[in-house]
């Protein structure tokens, strides 16, 4: 029978070959998707993934895409070096948006810059105080976090839609569940598609890459994730841990969520489902933890979100091949970092 061997070294080459074999192995795929569906593999991988770079709006529009893909994906880097997982990034995003959208409703009058300063603080509040709860359960209940955090996503779903088909809707948008439009300093500064988020992402990026590599914080975090044991010899606080991978990674959810409403809706509107944050799992893994290979990978996944809308419009297919082409990308990142990690092994009855 066939079993997996655990290797006592990693090859460092493959750890960086394995995701541009993973999109290979994608694209194979996508293309026997597509010839299954009728359409020309060829045309059909080309209008998926090249057609969206040809043009430079939609060049900026995939820019404002990868925003919030990277802004969790960085923060959900974080996290799973400590080998801590946190699974509702998608949960504090939503409550980072929640929270900002309050201001406008409430307070429409205040126009001056501190409103976009307040909308964006309230945002990281929303995102971290969601993100304590998992944290919270697993310190003091050793609650598995990928069951809480996963749950409380459909709880702040919940809490969202009834708020804004409630209290905070517009009374004058004829019914529809939605609240008023936020204008002037309510809104995020943008260059054509590309709104300040982007700035937000790439310092986000940079300044973890500086954490995570340069600083003790970083060490301490990868000592935790891949020897625990040896970490607490060494004086290192699981728990104490546990508390900051949350409240980055919550923390940064919640402002892409803030940026994703002040910057792309410009309002809040039920049902409210992005799925950036489950989406930013793939990215975090697909850019290796690193927090620079998380700006790549996030620039590839809003590629598969344009490519699918490329592709509804150019070839009639439906839209959600986007999750299609997301979901097998994971399955080969998973399968091609098994190899790295294992040896597959022939072993006899006897």
């Amino acid at each position: 029978m066939l079993i997996l061997e655990r290797r006592v070294e990693r090859a460092r080459l493959w750890m960086w070959a394995s995701p541009v074999l993973a999109l290979v192995l994608t694209i194979i795929a996508g293309g026997i998707i597509f010839a299954l569906a009728g359409v020309d593999p060829l045309h059909g991988l080309y209008t998926y993934f090249i057609s969206p770079l040809m043009d430079g709006w939609d060049r900026e529009k995939l820019i404002a895409k990868a925003a919030p893909l990277v802004l969790i994906g960085v923060g959900l880097a974080v996290c799973y070096t400590a080998n801590v997982w946190n699974i509702g990034a998608e949960g504090q995003f939503v409550a980072g948006a929640l929270l900002a959208g309050l201001v406008p409703v409430y307070f429409s009058g205040w126009q001056d810059a501190s409103v976009m300063a307040v909308m964006l603080l309230l945002g990281v509040l929303g995102g971290l105080l969601w993100a304590m709860i998992p944290a919270a359960l697993r310190v003091r209940f050793h609650a598995n976090e990928i069951l809480t955090s996963l749950m409380l996503v459909y709880v702040v779903r919940l809490a969202y839609d009834w708020a804004v088909r409630g209290p905070l809707r517009d009374p004058h948008a004829m019914n529809f569940p939605k609240t008023v439009r936020f204008d002037g300093w309510q809104v995020l500064p943008a260059w054509g598609e590309i709104h300040l988020g982007a700035f937000f992402a790439l310092v986000a990026a940079l300044v973890l890459y500086v954490v995570m590599v340069k600083m003790l914080k970083g060490f301490e975090l990868r000592a935790l994730g891949s020897s625990p044991r040896a970490a607490r010899f060494a004086g290192f606080s699981e728990h104490r841990a546990v508390y900051f991978v949350f409240a980055v990674s919550g923390a940064l959810a919640g402002l892409a969520g803030a940026c994703d409403v002040m910057g792309v809706s410009r309002q809040l509107q039920a049902p409210y489902e992005p799925n950036y944050g489950f989406v930013a799992i793939i990215v975090a893994f697909l850019g290796r933890l690193n927090p620079i290979g998380v700006i790549f990978a996030g620039l590839l996944l809003a590629l598969s979100y344009m490519g699918g809308e490329a592709a509804k419009v150019s070839l009639g297919v439906s839209d959600n091949i986007a999750k299609v082409f997301q979901g097998i990308l994971l399955f080969f990142i998973l399968a091609c970092d098994t190899l790295i990690l294992y040896r597959i092994r022939w072993q006899g009855r006897g």
